[in-house]
């Protein structure tokens, strides 16, 4: 079939009904595993419907094989090749490198000996640290990367099965709303503000003086909240039990990691350099194997196939979306911002705001801050989020985390975001 002869309507319809197919899926992959656990005869295709990683990804792939079967395999592959995926790649890199154990404890250690220097019990400062300041360095060290270190020091300490599910939802909600908030310190760490500091004109100065110390207000305000609610339940972080019989890191290997790490988040926009540093990454962690923990390639993959297909099919809402952005005033467009968000990326958002010719500079605050806000919303809504998700889950019920769950543990925090940047 002739590409121009074939009515790009359709293929528009298309995209969006598998959208929505790939968002329903999403709020219904708990009870999959559900069913997992009913019907055991099919227990691994429900597990696997179930993981919301392969959500995304799965629904991207009915889309490029509608496409070529509607119009034409020739159009298929030109629409997926032309999809920009190195915002999937990136997060894979930096989820592994990040979530390395010498990296992972040079930074428990550095939190460690601050939550001993405060007049609190060191659970406590540790919780509220996790939750207020590794988010906030997620300004420096790029929010995925934030968002896997401060998963992996709070799983033991707080997404631990004996919690009650109602108050790791709220812990859940919080740690996502403050790392999506907590990158708008600078220009290059949250992917929403990233995708239009270029056509704005927005530099790291702007946008600590104009988003940054308001982020960081509600950040401190929804980690000291939460960690006051959670006091009785907070217990000492252990070592995990793998990493007990290994011998000490020496401080010689845990700087070469940090030293990847920075390499990895200085090249995030350049992905044949961020891979072939991870390349060497993987050699040096094989040369030092002793020092190492099992890498989390499977999660870091995981994460990277549902971006990849959020990519995909995000890139068929063009349509629809910037008409209905570009169409409202400033605090409608914070609000209708904030609605969006939850239902497509973020970045995706901002990304459609950033075409909008002649936009005002009060439109341009309003998108991006209700971007933002409501990145905690649900699993799609900020990149970071399915990186948590994936480090997480094994420490809620059935082994997954309910999109309602997280919707309503994200709730009050998200509203602490959007009264912070809307009244100061």
């Amino acid at each position: 079939m002739q590409a121009d002869l074939f009515p790009s309507a359709l293929l528009d319809t298309l995209g969006l009904v598998l959208f929505g197919a790939a968002l329903l899926h999403t709020f219904c992959a708990k009870y999959f595993e559900v069913l997992a656990h009913r019907h055991p005869r099919h227990a691994g295709l429900l597990h696997l419907l179930g993981e919301v990683e392969v959500v995304f990804g799965f629904w991207a792939m009915v889309l490029i094989v509608c496409m070529a079967l509607l119009a034409g395999g020739q159009i298929a592959m030109d629409y997926a090749e032309s999809r920009q995926f190195t915002e999937p790649l990136f997060v894979f890199v930096v989820m592994v490198v990040a979530a390395s154990r010498p990296v992972l404890e040079a930074v428990r250690t550095l939190l460690k000996g601050v939550a001993r220097a405060v007049p609190v019990p060191t659970p406590l400062a540790l919780a509220w640290l996790g939750l207020a300041a590794v988010p906030l360095l997620g300004s420096l060290i790029t929010e995925p990367a934030a968002m896997t270190l401060a998963a992996l020091m709070l799983s033991p300490q707080i997404f631990r099965p004996d919690l009650p599910e109602r108050l790791k939802y709220a812990a859940l909600g919080v740690l996502f709303v403050n790392v999506s908030i907590g990158g708008t310190l600078t220009a290059y760490a949250a992917p929403p503000v990233l995708m239009v500091a270029d056509a704005w004109a927005w530099d790291s100065a702007f946008m600590a003086t104009t988003f940054g110390w308001k982020a960081a207000l509600a950040v401190l305000l929804n980690a000291s909240v939460l960690v006051y609610c959670l006091r009785q339940h907070l217990t000492p972080e252990d070592a995990p039990a793998a990493d007990a019989d290994r011998p000490a890191i020496p401080w010689l290997v845990s700087a070469v990691h940090l030293v990847f790490l920075a390499g990895v988040v200085a090249l995030a926009h350049h992905p044949v350099l961020f891979l072939g540093l991870f390349l060497f990454f993987l050699g040096y962690t094989q040369a030092y194997a002793q020092f190492q923990s099992p890498l989390i390639l499977k999660e870091g993959l995981l994460v990277g196939f549902f971006l990849a297909g959020l990519v995909v099919l995000g890139g068929m809402q063009q349509w629809w979306l910037q008409p209905l952005v570009s169409g409202l005033a400033p605090t409608a467009l914070f609000f209708g911002a904030l609605g969006l968000t939850a239902l497509t990326d973020n970045a995706a958002l901002t990304y459609l705001g950033s075409l909008i010719e002649g936009i005002s500079p009060a439109s341009q605050y309003m998108l991006v801050a209700g971007a933002v806000a409501g990145g905690g919303l649900t699993v799609i809504a900020n990149a970071p989020n399915p990186a948590g998700v994936a480090l997480l889950r094994r420490g809620f019920a059935d082994g997954s985390i309910g999109a309602g769950g997280l919707l309503l543990g994200a709730a009050l925090p998200t509203l602490v975001a959007a009264a912070v940047f809307l009244l100061l």
